[in-house]
Order: C-alpha cells, then sequence, then structure tokens
C-alpha cells in the first residue's frame, strides 16, 4: 500500500510558546491528539480506544516543530511520520500549526477529516475557537 504525503494548515488563536506544550509533551498530547500518550525517553506510545502506535521522536526544534517517526514492532523506524510545525507570521503575528502526513491515497479525505476534529479539539483546549 503506497501512502502519499500531504500538509494542512490551520490556523490558530494561541502563543507558539503555549502551542508547543501541546503538541511535544504526552500531557499536551493526550489532551487533543490522542486518549492517552506515554514517553519513554524519545519513544512514545499513541492510545486510542485501547489500541496502541507507537513513534520515536525525531526531532525537535523548541518553539517551532516536532516530528514523530512511527515504528515497527521491533522499535526500527518506518518510512512514515507526522510533523507538527508552528507557523507565526512575521508582520501580523498570526500563528498557525502545520501538519504533515501520510496516508493511503483512497484513505485522504478521512485523513484530513480526522485531522480537522482533532485540530478542533485542541482549539477548545487552547481557548482558540
Amino acid at each position: 500500500m503506497d501512502k502519499i504525503k500531504y500538509e494542512l494548515e490551520f490556523p490558530l488563536n494561541s502563543s507558539p510558546q503555549l502551542l508547543f506544550q501541546y503538541i511535544s509533551t504526552p500531557s499536551g498530547l493526550s489532551e487533543w491528539f490522542a486518549d492517552n500518550v506515554n514517553s519513554r525517553g524519545e519513544f512514545f506510545t499513541f492510545i486510542w480506544d485501547g489500541s496502541e502506535e507507537k513513534a520515536r521522536l525525531s526531532s525537535k526544534k523548541t518553539g517551532e516543530k516536532v516530528k514523530f517517526r512511527w515504528i515497527d514492532d521491533n522499535n526500527k523506524d518506518t518510512d512514515f511520520y507526522f510533523e507538527l510545525r508552528i507557523l507565526e507570521d512575521e508582520i501580523t503575528k498570526d500563528v498557525s500549526l502545520m501538519v504533515t502526513d501520510y496516508a493511503i491515497e483512497g484513505d485522504l479525505d478521512e485523513a484530513r477529516l480526522l485531522w480537522e476534529n482533532q485540530i478542533s479539539d485542541l482549539k477548545h483546549v487552547i481557548g482558540s475557537v
């Protein structure tokens, strides 16, 4: 199954510093991204409805972005990742969250909808509605 990379941008009323806490920490991510998030070092476990997915925090730039690479059962990196990048307009100071992810071509609309729902939850958590 070939997956294709896609990007979505979501405007948010938030400071980059506050937003970064919600995209980079297990406690922040568990408030909007997954039912529960655990971490051990660079390895994160995301739990949804009792199923678990594991990822490695492959890069992090404080206040700017996090990138999680999905790993297999042997803790080996897969080809797929998702990245959450905070963008701030230098002039207007408008903040948005750029999401980079992968989906099977036939599931692209569903994947976009899932992100829209999750970002809606994030907006509620940070008071950006």
